[in-house]
């Protein structure tokens, strides 16, 4: 399997066109599997579920329409974005499972800097708890997203995939409804005070793979 890792900020388009084109030669048994590691200039994704009233500021940034599930998703430099082509066709056509070993390899990687992600019934993504803030106006403990999980298959080959906050500018999100939700909040490593840079998330994510997924 292809590990490639992008330096600086990689244009939505080009990375759209990338993704279909290998999730197609991958399903064809042309390519290998591909992650794919990289950072986006500062833009939202409106995934298959986005409702239009949760795009509060639809100047703000470019707004791309993605095939994707879920809703909407900012996405910039801080951000690590982590672009997941494999075939489910050698992993087991299960989706389900294939979606909660993606939330495993989230919340593993995030145990490597001592972190505890969360997976919350009816609210995608990774979250973290945080009971020094007052709690929601519904009762709950405070937590705040840390990850946020889309995927698409195609011939049972995946694209799109994971985002990790490590240290984009929070206020960014502010112009969204992320994924639908909003009594909860925006975090980040940073945010989290952890100094963790792309590299050293980078390292733990390839680990934690290894063990969540294991070899095809």
């Amino acid at each position: 399997m292809e590990w490639k890792i992008t330096d600086g900020l990689t244009p939505y388009e080009d990375a759209l066109t990338f993704m279909e084109a290998r999730a197609e030669a991958i399903a064809n048994g042309e390519a290998e599997e591909c992650i794919w590691l990289l950072e986006h200039p500062p833009l939202y994704t409106a995934g298959t579920s986005a409702k239009i009233e949760d795009l509060k500021d639809p100047d703000r940034f470019p707004v791309y329409p993605s095939k994707r599930g879920g809703q909407y998703t900012y996405h910039g430099p801080g951000q690590r974005v982590v672009y997941v082509m494999l075939d489910l066709n050698k992993r087991g056509k299960d989706v389900r499972l294939f979606v909660q070993k993606l939330e495993a390899w989230v919340i593993a990687t995030l145990g490597e800097f001592g972190l505890t992600g969360h997976i919350r019934e009816g609210r995608v993504g990774v979250w973290i708890e945080r009971p020094d803030r007052p709690r929601t106006p519904s009762g709950h403990t405070a937590e705040d997203k840390i990850a946020a999980i889309g995927i698409r298959l195609r011939k049972w080959v995946s694209f799109h995939g994971i985002s990790i906050n490590v240290e984009p500018e929070l206020e960014h999100f502010g112009g969204i409804v992320p994924c639908g939700i909003t009594e909860y909040g925006v975090t980040s490593l940073v945010d989290m005070g952890l100094p963790v840079g792309m590299d050293d998330l980078d390292v733990a994510l390839r680990r934690q793979f290894t063990e969540v997924f294991g070899d095809a």
